[in-house]
């Protein structure tokens, strides 16, 4: 049959007009009575059923949450209950009136933790001085050595900690051997073995052990870099005089043997930058090196002069200038190998505070009545050093003391220097403030 025969021929009529919004609204309500429902929907009602999913969970589990919390409030209620309650009553009173205060509760304390508890109270309270691993290392080797028991690094009866002082041979053979590649040390990096020198309590004595007097010089100097870095200024000063000091003055020493027809011993140029280094630290170089050496007897003016170009060339810190300055000026028995090393600092123009002045004040006019041989007859450094005093400080004296200081040009003179001394004082405009009075009581 025809098509359009068929469709004449069916009950139903063709849609001409387009199909309106109502009618898809219909179209899609008979799909949900159908049971098919779309994509948007079918996820909005997914997101329903997650967040009531999400919302039953928790609430399982704060009733959970509040049976535990009450199961754990009626154990520790019927623990309290078995404790006894201590009778007295707090001091601190409450703020409201008609309350009574809080009874203390006293709670037993096992044998156990009141062990525990006091063990730490004897670490709290323990001030004596920390064991490093390096001593316990040491004495377990001392312990194998020798047979004797390792010390136990407590308090002895007289509350003093025990220093071992004897070493055992292997760690001696150890360092002698160290020692002998230090006399060939030319560059490099260091032994392992002699790194750990400085953390060791004694490390004096396994240093003694590597005998310095025998290091090249290229090993003196690596090795002050490492001992001033490492330790504090009260141990690196023993280091400084027990090593540098001495190799110093080994260094210049005229009697030492050289060969023939060579001109004076000087100074290795290594020797000389470790002592620069040293200034790393300057409280252990002035206590160490410099004060050492020129109140020793033995100090030679070619000494002083080399020393004190050491101060030339590096920065020091005014606060310890200042008090080599005075600890120099103050010293009882005066050599010429002091007025070089004033005359040097005095030339780096610090300012000093009065009580140094004073002191180089003093120190000036001990000679105006000469006691010793040694201030009867002064080398030129002296009015060379007193002449710089004048030109930096002649304002910062006072008038008294200005009086003084000329009436030792008097005594000690010098045809060249003397008449620039006493120029100089009498520029000066002393300016140094009155001490101001006590403000009386009211």
């Amino acid at each position: 049959m025809p098509l359009h025969e068929y469709i004449a021929s069916e009950s139903g009529k063709l849609r001409v007009t387009p199909r309106s919004n109502d009618d898809e609204k219909d179209f899609d309500a008979s799909e949900v009575q159908d049971g098919v429902v779309d994509a948007k929907s079918s996820k909005k009602i997914l997101n329903l059923a997650r967040i009531q999913l999400s919302e039953i969970m928790a609430e399982e589990q704060a009733a959970a949450d509040a049976k535990k919390k009450k199961e754990m409030e009626n154990i520790l209620a019927s623990e309290a209950a078995l404790t006894p309650v201590k009778s007295e009553i707090l001091l601190t009173g409450s703020d409201d009136e008609g309350v009574e205060p809080d009874h203390e509760q006293e709670i037993e304390v096992k044998s156990e933790d009141e062990a525990v508890y006091s063990k730490y109270l004897e670490q709290g309270n323990n001030n004596e001085e920390n064991i490093t691993l390096a001593d316990k290392i040491m004495a377990k080797i001392r312990e194998k050595e020798t047979g004797e028991p390792a010390p136990d690094f407590e308090h002895e009866e007289d509350d003093e900690p025990v220093r071992g002082v004897m070493l055992p041979e292997k760690v001696i053979a150890v360092y002698v051997k160290v020692g002998e590649l230090l006399s060939r040390y030319r560059s490099g990096k260091l032994p392992k073995a002699f790194k750990i020198i400085p953390t060791l309590s004694n490390w004096e004595d396994v240093l003694y052990v590597t005998q310095p007097e025998t290091w090249s010089a290229q090993a003196v100097y690596e090795a002050t870099k490492f001992f001033i870095s490492t330790l504090p200024a009260d141990q690196a000063q023993k280091f400084v005089q027990g090593v540098l000091l001495d190799r110093f003055k080994a260094e210049l020493d005229p009697n030492a043997p050289r060969q023939p027809g060579s001109g004076p011993k000087v100074l290795n140029q290594h020797i000389y930058n470790a002592l620069k280094k040293s200034l790393y630290k300057p409280a252990a170089f002035f206590r160490g090196f410099l004060l050492p050496l020129a109140e020793s007897a033995s100090c030679s003016p070619r000494e002083a002069v080399i020393a004190s170009s050491i101060l030339v060339r590096v920065s020091i810190p005014a606060l310890h200038s200042a008090a080599a300055l005075m600890h120099l000026a103050e010293n009882e028995y005066y050599t010429s190998c002091i007025s070089v090393f004033i005359k040097v600092l005095l030339e780096k123009k610090y300012a000093l505070p009065y009580k140094v002045i004073d002191a180089l004040v003093f120190h000036f006019l001990r000679f105006r009545a000469p006691k010793t041989r040694s201030e009867v007859k002064v080398t030129i450094v002296w009015h060379q050093a007193f002449l710089v005093f004048a030109q930096t400080y002649k304002n910062d004296i006072t008038e008294d003391q200005r009086d003084f200081l000329l009436e030792v040009l008097k005594v000690q003179t010098h045809p060249a220097i003397t008449p620039g001394i006493r120029r100089e004082l009498l520029a000066g405009h002393p300016q140094r403030p009155a001490e101001e009075p006590e403000p009386a009581p009211q």
